[in-house]
């Protein structure tokens, strides 16, 4: 496998409210086996001004699993196989700020992962390894995020922190005053682990956060009608498919070889098992996410 890309793939991950990408052409869907298991639902795949998408619904087409029984692992392995060089991830969320009043996007810097009953790592027993999440997102993707949003005219705000709950119940009062005392931004329920995944598969990786309502420490919570967050939700979606028409040209055109924030190549010093001391029934299970690091001749020691 080699270390620099061929040509961009761009991976679209869809949130609430976002099962289709339109304006593709050459559309099909197909099934990619993963042996993490059942992924969300089948790959939608297409061309937009000659760039190759692959959207996945996260929540699979009719909205039938919880984020606690996505398959986290199983997706991003799905699209890594699948080629997938960037992802962009949509996400329906919560906002904590009165600066990010429901229909405001959030292109994210930073997670606060409370997430407890969900496998967050490729790796394990027979072969271990640490990536930095440090900085979590692709600040090259967000670039490109952000001015999208701009020249269509979503409202949108750079920079934020995601805290992910583990759900599928909302937060209590107490939790959300805890949330905004922490300096959170939003908060929403299924993009960790996704994002650790997606930096394990040296994929660059970038969120969108769409919010459709203030968390419940908003005094006007109790007043905000189901009907009113289901029309937020359509709008957003709405937002969501014109900024994906507006940034993959983008993200495909100015995508260098190997990613200046390192994102591509995030396994490089990371494993740590020795090679004698590897599980050769995990390795095989690795062959997509880590293909590139354990295919290169190991030094002698």
């Amino acid at each position: 496998m080699s270390d620099k890309h061929s040509k961009p793939v761009i991976g679209v991950l869809g949130g609430s409210g976002l099962y289709a990408i339109d304006g593709l052409k050459d559309t099909q869907w197909i099934k990619v086996n993963s042996p993490w298991g059942e992924p969300s639902d089948e790959l939608f795949t297409g061309d937009l001004d000659g760039v190759r998408v692959v959207f996945l619904p996260r929540h699979g087409r009719g909205h039938k699993l919880t984020p606690t029984d996505l398959n986290y692992r199983a997706n991003i392995d799905i699209l890594k196989r699948a080629g997938v060089t960037d992802i962009v991830s949509l996400s329906a969320v919560g906002s904590f700020r009165e600066a990010l009043p429901p229909g405001s996007f959030v292109v994210i810097d930073q997670f606060i992962d409370r997430t407890f009953a969900r496998a967050k790592s490729f790796f394990g027993p027979g072969m271990v390894a640490h990536v930095s999440m440090a900085h979590p997102v692709c600040g090259r993707l967000g670039d490109h995020l952000e001015s999208s949003a701009k020249d269509i005219g979503i409202r949108v705000s750079r920079g934020g922190t995601y805290l992910a709950m583990e759900g599928p119940q909302f937060s209590t009062y107490a939790e959300s005053m805890l949330y905004r005392s922490w300096g959170c931004d939003v908060i929403g329920m299924t993009n960790m682990p996704e994002a650790k995944l997606a930096r394990e598969a040296e994929i660059c990786y970038a969120t969108v956060a769409m919010v459709t309502d203030f968390d419940c420490w908003h005094p006007d919570h109790d007043h905000v009608e189901v009907a009113d967050i289901i029309r937020v939700l359509g709008q957003n979606a709405d937002n969501a498919r014109e900024l994906v028409k507006k940034v993959v040209p983008r993200i495909a055109a100015e995508r260098p070889h190997v990613c200046p924030k390192g994102c591509d190549h995030a396994l490089e010093y990371a494993l740590i098992t020795a090679p004698e001391a590897r599980d050769p029934k995990l390795l095989a299970k690795l062959d997509a996410v880590a293909g590139r690091v354990l295919s290169k001749p190991v030094a002698a020691h």
